[in-house]
């Protein structure tokens, strides 16, 4: 296919060879395929992401790092070049989180480049060599629904022990892949972490513990449906305290279970969660509908 303008700096560089086809396009990206050498990659082309809110923003970018000091009140004002410069850490972030994920052994689509807002990465594979399903589109059985969930339990506290929390994380913007899994005799199906453009610092972010909670229970009630036992378990809140405590590490036994204690409860927080459960509905039933 012709190459979008966009893409045809990246063949002008040498990154890429030819754009075979588009695989998705969403509010906030338009993902290719694209073809370098002997290699098969997805090149990313953000968009500006005007439909983001204001409080999102602010609560998935407070304390990442800017330029300088201009950078951050221009930033804080909303002006053209503050929005500008927003938008360029948007996606600095989820580049800086691939990175660092691959390095700590996450299960993420390997960064080759970031050239002119478009990243260069790994395209996930199924067993037929195709672009590899969301696990929206799959449907398990309960031993199969346990042993995934298991695995994207794992990985969510190895991000959190690499200090990144995803912020985003459910059935939508996971893969399953195929391929070599190391301990498995055979090649198998296995979920891959996608989309991290909101990725928060698990230190540095107040608004951290509220992500991870979520992410966690997005993936207990996805996976619930197939194995309705995962319903009743609190993995979310068990890691939470755990990494708090400083007593998590990627090989910490978890439980599923917490007990939570009886102090004040904080109201601000409750209401806040409503909130953003009410945001996650309408763009779940958003994504259900484009989907369809």
């Amino acid at each position: 296919m012709k190459a979008p303008p966009r893409l045809q700096s990246l063949i002008d560089e040498g990154l890429i060879d030819t754009v075979v086809r588009q695989l998705m396009s969403d509010k906030e990206a338009m993902v290719f395929v694209v073809r370098h050498g002997e290699q098969t990659l997805c090149a990313k082309i953000y968009k500006e992401a005007t439909n983001r809110s204001f409080r999102q923003a602010v609560d998935y970018t407070e304390n990442r790092k800017t330029k300088n000091s201009r950078t951050g009140r221009a930033m804080a004002k909303g002006s053209k070049f503050g929005r500008q410069e927003q938008e360029a850490a948007w996606q600095n972030a989820e580049v800086d989180a691939l990175y660092r994920l691959a390095a700590a052994g996450v299960r993420v689509p390997q960064p080759f480049n970031f050239h002119d807002g478009v990243l260069l990465m790994e395209l996930v594979t199924d067993a037929h060599g195709d672009a590899a399903p969301r696990l929206n589109d799959v449907s398990f059985t309960p031993e199969q629904a346990l042993q995934h969930h298991a695995t994207l339990i794992a990985e969510v506290v190895r991000m959190l022990c690499a200090g990144v929390v995803h912020g985003d994380l459910s059935e939508f913007n996971i893969l399953l892949a195929h391929g070599d899994v190391q301990g498995e005799p055979e090649s198998t199906d296995f979920p891959v972490i996608i989309d991290l453009p909101q990725a928060v610092d698990a230190a540095g972010n107040h608004h951290a513990q509220r992500m991870l909670l979520r992410d966690v229970a997005n993936l207990r009630n996805f996976f619930g449906q197939f194995a309705p036992a995962l319903l009743k378990t609190e993995y979310g809140a068990e890691i939470w305290s755990l990494y708090q405590s400083g007593m998590l590490g990627n090989e910490t036994p978890l439980t599923g279970r917490y007990e939570r204690s009886h102090a004040d409860v904080d109201m601000q927080a409750v209401l806040r969660e409503i909130d953003d459960a009410r945001d996650e509905e309408a763009a779940r039933r958003l994504r259900m509908a484009t989907a369809g």
